[in-house]
């Protein structure tokens, strides 16, 4: 951590937990074993972010297709999501951290929605760190979607269609005000981005760990933080007007 340069962390990290499974698959234990490991995880990157006092961080929890996975897993997945929001959420709202969601979140097991709904409402006014869960959640879908709220209020007459641009498409994501990542973490050694934020991830700069997600550690994060630090972000410029300041 003492190599890390303060000023130039992330401002918003965004993390493809990816692992669980395989984990517990290696060690002949149950998949779920794998998962429940996996939400302790979570629990000290949350903890590691703050501590370094990252603004933002994104966690891809569960995404659309695996509503495709065997019934038993989903619903332990879904038992495991509400424990943990059931068992951290004094933590996280004494923290100061901000929990939102993004995703089709009606379709999560009632349970879960209503903890989560209870989360984000106690933690609505905390700033120190914010913390969004993907949840039943799909990039295609979340520019589907998107395009429909667009169409609507183009059809209304609300926006001209010569007024569609980049930033309108933005402003009818499911978090508007969430400013793209700048650093993607994915564990797991796989190396593509699971229809996670694809709008989001135009220009930012992808980390892929070998690293199953039950054995991340924070001195994997930092890890990832460190190589981030040496990326020079050209957003589409050349090096040498960055350097200027150009």
């Amino acid at each position: 951590m003492t190599a890390l340069d303060a000023a130039r962390l992330p401002r918003h990290v965004a993390i493809i937990p990816d692992g669980n499974g395989r984990w517990a698959e290696e060690r002949g234990l149950p998949r779920n074993e794998g998962h429940r490991r996996g939400c302790d995880v979570v629990r000290d990157i949350v903890r590691s972010c703050h501590e370094l006092r990252i603004p933002m961080l994104t966690l891809y929890a569960f995404s659309q297709e695996n509503w495709g996975r065997p019934p038993e897993e989903v619903d332990a997945l879904m038992l495991l999501l509400e424990n943990y929001i059931h068992s951290e959420a004094d933590e996280l709202v004494r923290n100061g951290v901000r929990v939102q969601s993004i995703g089709n979140t009606d379709a999560l097991h009632p349970s879960v929605r209503k903890a989560l709904d209870d989360l984000v409402a106690r933690s609505e006014a905390n700033d120190e760190l914010q913390v969004t869960f993907a949840l039943s959640y799909s990039g295609r879908a979340e520019l589907v979607e998107a395009t429909r709220r667009i169409a609507r209020a183009v059809e209304h007459g609300g926006i001209d269609v010569e007024g569609i641009d980049e930033k309108c498409v933005a402003t009818h994501l499911y978090a508007p005000d969430m400013p793209d990542p700048d650093l993607l973490i994915r564990s797991g050694a796989e190396y593509r981005i699971s229809n996670f934020l694809l709008w989001q991830l135009a220009y930012t700069e992808l980390y892929f760990s070998d690293t199953l997600w039950p054995d991340f550690t924070k001195t994997h994060l930092v890890q990832a933080l460190l190589w981030y630090q040496q990326r020079e972000r050209r957003l589409g410029k050349t090096g040498a007007q960055i350097r200027s300041g150009a």
